[in-house]
């Protein structure tokens, strides 16, 4: 999922190099200010580029774009697009960016400096007093760190595919992400991009996690200091409002993030803790079968393989203005938001709309991990399926990695796989699957990986989502809690994405279980060490890993009969 992330973020810096290009001839619309220098409280000062269109001579409100990227003078797009709705457009980087990078601090300043850039902004000629902000990824995140003391200019944000520090970026669930070495080396430090043998290096020759930047030769401060929080400590929590916090956030909100989003598990997290502490909030969320490009862009019409609903390519650029529109300047409510959680059910092509999270789904469906079956009926027989993982055997990977969500075939790839009988009536998947692991081992950790898919009738597997998740993690994610040897313990998940999808007639459930083993993911040899901090040296003898079958998973389902 990190890998699609990625994937998009250069997708996104291309298609900026390609509109700059194409809007040179347009210039002459705008008044555009660069590089304008905006006071912040702590001294230093944040660069920002104004634009405003020659034909607006009375105050607007203004959209803020926020980012913590600098490409070039294309940055310019992001607030001629609010200029050409007839809003003051600024961009403004985050701390040291474009300035100086000895002040760059990813995540850490944002709640001090935006407040102190709206203050700024709303002092202005050019603006009427009124502030919006909207955009994705790191953009979605700083307007949650904005609103932790919400300016009174602000009056809306639209967090894009938000992600939410320590929790599902750079780590999730406590595991490192695979590129949070190249995000901070091609994209802060513009350094000369990583060596493509530079994972395979690290998989061959067992070194450290917390090694990798040395290997490429050099030194990443930003990567040193995101591997010594493993945990969802005080460093990452603060960087997100409180439930105190939350409970005065009473602008309107709007969230779009999609199914297949790397940042999903985050912008969801908001949303959730928002509801939660905020009772009367005017907070949306739209979600449908997007990665992170899709959920805050232009929707791919073939994801991956797939080809999405017809009723889910909706632009979500368009419907954040659409938002925009209506909380500044009074426009109608955009067609979509029909309630608090609008979600498209793939295989349908529906929208359906719900008040809560809660009300997404009417049943849930339990199927029990037994003897590679997917069963609804709790096993009257003990037993387990016994895995056996051998880190220093280097000629092999557990890797459940697949580039498109439809394919003919599953790779195990050392795994286990357990699959259900046919689907008997169909029924939708609605809402974030969970469950209990009832394991034993010889290790002290392991991070674990659930693949889940959709067996087709035609035979093509469909891949709804994943889990992973560091075993220490699972019973508290602030702290550490180590595994005892060769004991019976219950590791219970619930942090995974939500997806909507018809399961047809004829179908069946499919689970792909397995310890991350390969290049692209931090390797956990279970010997108790900070696993970023182990080698191969630590891998010892073989993991053998016990899976008993009183396991098992939770599907939230609508229907009235399943199975």
């Amino acid at each position: 999922m990190t890998k699609y992330l990625l994937s998009a973020f250069f997708i996104l810096m291309f298609c900026i190099g390609s509109y700059a290009q194409q809007a040179i001839n347009k210039d002459s619309l705008y008044i555009i200010q660069d590089s304008v220098l905006i006071p912040t409280r702590a001294g230093i000062a944040i660069s920002a580029v104004i634009v405003r269109k020659k034909t607006n001579q009375q105050p607007l409100p203004a959209i803020l774009f926020y980012t913590t990227y600098h490409q070039g003078v294309g940055d310019a797009i992001f607030g001629k697009r609010s200029a050409d709705r007839d809003y003051v457009g600024i961009v403004a980087y985050a701390r040291g960016i474009k300035t100086d990078l000895k002040y760059y601090a990813p995540f850490e300043n944002e709640a001090t400096d935006v407040h102190d850039i709206i203050d700024w902004i709303s002092k202005q000629p050019w603006c009427n007093g009124s502030v919006g902000m909207f955009s994705g990824s790191y953009t979605g995140y700083s307007q949650w760190a904005t609103v932790k003391n919400t300016h009174p200019a602000l009056k809306t944000i639209v967090p894009q595919v938000a992600v939410m520090p320590g929790y599902d970026f750079p780590m999730e669930n406590n595991v490192p992400l695979s590129h949070i070495l190249s995000w901070s080396n091609d994209n802060i430090y513009k350094n000369k991009p990583l060596s493509r043998d530079l994972q395979f290096d690290y998989y061959n020759e067992g070194i450290a996690y917390n090694k990798l930047d040395s290997a490429a030769g050099l030194q990443n401060p930003i990567f040193q200091k995101w591997l010594s929080h493993p945990a969802y400590d005080d460093y990452w929590q603060s960087m997100v409002p409180t439930p105190e916090e939350y409970a005065e956030i009473n602008i309107p909100v709007l969230t779009t993030t999609g199914y297949f989003d790397g940042s999903q598990i985050g912008a969801l997290q908001y949303f959730k803790l928002h509801n939660k502490y905020n009772k009367n909030t005017a907070h949306y969320l739209v979600i449908g079968p997007y990665d992170h490009w899709g959920g805050q862009r232009q929707p791919a019409k073939n994801l991956m393989g797939y080809e999405i609903d017809s009723v889910a390519n909706i632009n979500m650029m368009d419907l954040a203005y659409q938002w925009l529109d209506y909380i500044l300047k009074e426009k109608t409510k955009p067609d979509i938001l029909k309630d608090k959680v609008n979600f498209q059910v793939m295989g349908t092509n529906e929208w359906k709309h719900a008040a809560t999270l809660q009300t997404i789904n009417n049943d849930t469906l339990t199927l029990y991990l037994d003897h590679q079956t997917l069963t609804d009926q709790k096993p009257k027989t003990k037993r387990f399926e016994k895995q056996t993982i051998d880190f220093k055997d280097r000629d092999s990977q557990n890797n459940y990695y697949t580039p498109e969500i439809i394919f003919d075939s599953l790779d195990a790839s050392n795994g286990l796989v357990f699959t259900s009988k046919p689907i008997e009536n169909e029924f939708i998947i609605s809402g974030s699957f969970t469950g209990n692991l009832l394991v034993g081992t010889n290790k002290k950790d392991m991070d674990i990986s659930m693949a889940f898919y959709e067996l087709m009738p035609d035979g093509r597997y469909f891949f709804l989502t994943r889990y992973v998740g560091r075993a220490s993690f699972a019973k508290d994610n602030t702290k550490r809690q180590l595994l005892r040897p060769n004991k019976k313990e219950n590791i219970s998940f619930d942090n995974t994405r939500f997806v909507s999808k018809k399961i047809s007639k004829g179908s069946c459930l499919v689970i792909l279980l397995n310890i991350n083993k390969h290049p692209f993911e931090i390797i956990n040899y279970g010997s108790g060490k900070d696993p970023a901090q182990e080698t191969i040296k630590d891998a010892g003898k073989p993991m053998v890993i016990k899976w008993f079958n009183s396991s098992f998973i939770e599907i939230p389902v609508w229907t009235d009969q399943y199975l």
